[in-house]
């Protein structure tokens, strides 16, 4: 059975798919982004699963629903960054956000690099994942005349598409959040500054410069503009 609950049927939906083997987990998630839906422009359409091939057979049948899937990456049936491979493969188009307790650097880059549409993490407040997903909703409802495809979902929100090379000849590809704040940062913008352009909290915003200092080989934004201009 695919368990489904609204929290107000009165404002465009927006599905979210909770893929995590543990269900306070998924509860606690549900419940924390619940309790600030009132402030988001789009009713939150809750999709369940505990494992990878529930997951997946919950996409197949839902997609149409589903505009954001968060995976968790340790399940019973994979771990890691198999579990992301395995959907992606099977799902080119999904907008798949991992979230996850492991913080490993590489990780992260590797699971951006796949095809994540971002890669949250379970820890602290989880500032990140409210962030994020305030964000999709917001963009969910300016295009609300428009009911998205399967393949059109978050448009040009999803995974990288944008190729920057560098003055020393290295190739990285971006999604268009880090495309975005790297504009900002390449603008001289402060980390406060890029927040507000870009409706992110200052330390979402500090996590994408971290990551864009990884994907770089840069260890300051000194280096990372020094290195891009």
């Amino acid at each position: 059975m695919i368990h489904a609950t609204v929290n107000n049927e009165d404002r465009l939906g927006m599905g979210v798919l909770v893929v995590d083997d543990h269900d306070l987990v998924r509860l606690g998630l549900k419940t924390l982004l619940d309790s600030y839906a009132r402030t988001l422009p789009c009713a939150l359409v809750w999709f369940e699963a505990a494992s990878l091939a529930r997951a997946m057979d919950t996409y197949a049948q839902q997609r149409a629903h589903v505009h954001l899937v968060l995976l968790d990456l340790h399940l019973p049936d994979a771990h890691g960054l198999l579990g992301l491979q395995t959907f992606l493969r099977r799902f080119p188009d999904a907008p798949v956000a991992v979230i996850s307790g492991n913080s490993d650097p590489y990780t992260q880059r590797q699971a951006l690099n796949l095809g994540a549409q971002a890669y949250l993490s379970k820890n602290g407040h989880m500032q990140e994942v409210l962030d994020f997903v305030c964000q999709l909703s917001a963009h969910r409802a300016i295009d609300k005349s428009i009911e998205p495809s399967p393949t059109q979902v978050l448009g040009d929100e999803r995974g990288p598409n944008r190729t920057i090379r560098s003055s020393s000849g290295m190739v990285v590809q971006l999604s268009a959040r880090q495309s975005q704040v790297l504009d900002a940062l390449l603008s001289g913008l402060s980390n406060r500054e890029i927040a507000e352009r870009v409706c992110l909290s200052e330390g979402t915003v500090k996590n994408h410069i971290s990551q864009l200092l990884l994907s770089f080989g840069v260890r300051s934004r000194s280096q990372l503009l020094t290195l891009l201009r």
